[in-house]
């Protein structure tokens, strides 16, 4: 992953906090300075934590489980959509469906319910119905797809959530600490970080502060995903120079093992002439 340079974080406005009168005293610790009434994030900080937080999700995506990224206002709607789809994350940009997380097998009923309806259209079931039933179904159809489309591979709960603006997306926040959901978020200093797992201190509102940091967060991302690739591949090498060497090893075995019963055969029939030897000296 490449590291973030100060002067990037600069450039992008990363600094840029809210007015001194709407931040939240718990967003001290991340403020480096108050100028003409704003306040200005410690950058060195926001760098810190941000390769913190890429080194979880590489490994949480190396893992192979899911990151739902999470962003619907206008600024990020875009940026998010376009990063997630690049290392093929689900994404929220649209409203946050109240319960996708606590009530997620409704959700997925309703995602299931694309599917049926994309299987009529293909099996011709859509064309018998009446036009205005068509028109009806054509609808639900892209209502569901303008707000579930984005999570329609996502078949069971995501194992990490990255938030942009953990104030508008507080129910989100909410959902993903009562199920014990990791949190990942690009907190501005008008926010409460004491639900964020992993706080990133930054301007949640610039769509060029969100695509810096998301951008760097992502290309972790994609590292842990090819490492994956990569093991897999290993692995699966593995597995066929064990199917390859198994044969030899069982003819090997079983020419060893013919080996020493001629070998005790051998060593019987020496033991029975030298006991008949011993038995005519006797006489």
């Amino acid at each position: 992953m490449a590291k973030l340079e100060f002067d990037q974080l600069l450039d992008a406005g990363v600094h840029f906090g809210h007015l001194k009168r709407k931040w939240n005293p718990a967003m001290a610790p991340y403020i480096f300075m108050e100028r003409n009434g704003i306040h200005i994030i410690d950058l060195y900080k926001t760098i810190a934590k941000t390769e913190e937080a890429a080194a979880a999700l590489k490994q949480i995506a190396k893992s192979g489980k899911k990151i739902l990224f999470v962003a619907t206002k206008k600024q990020a709607k875009q940026v998010v959509t376009d990063l997630a789809l690049n290392v093929n994350m689900p994404y929220v940009v649209e409203r946050w469906p109240g319960g996708m997380l606590t009530n997620f097998p409704t959700i997925r009923k309703a995602v299931k319910k694309m599917s049926t309806i994309d299987k009529m259209i293909k099996d011709g079931t859509f064309d018998t119905l009446s036009k205005r039933e068509r028109l009806q179904v054509t609808r639900q159809r892209a209502k569901l797809e303008k707000t579930l489309g984005s999570i329609q591979d996502l078949t069971r709960l995501p194992s990490a959530l990255f938030i942009v603006d953990v104030m508008k997306e507080n129910i989100a926040v909410r959902e993903a600490n009562r199920l014990g959901i990791p949190v990942f978020a690009m907190v501005d200093t008008n926010s409460d970080p004491g639900d964020i797992d992993f706080v990133i201190p930054a301007n949640d509102d610039a769509a060029k502060s969100i695509e810096l940091i998301l951008g760097s967060l992502c290309e972790a991302i994609k590292e842990g995903l090819e490492e994956r690739k990569i093991e897999k591949a290993d692995s699966a090498a593995a597995e066929a120079q064990d199917d390859e060497e198994s044969p030899r090893r069982e003819r090997k075995s079983k020419s060893g093992a013919k080996k020493a019963v001629a070998k005790e055969d051998q060593d019987a029939m020496n033991a029975a002439v030298a006991s008949k030897f011993a038995k005519e000296e006797e006489e």
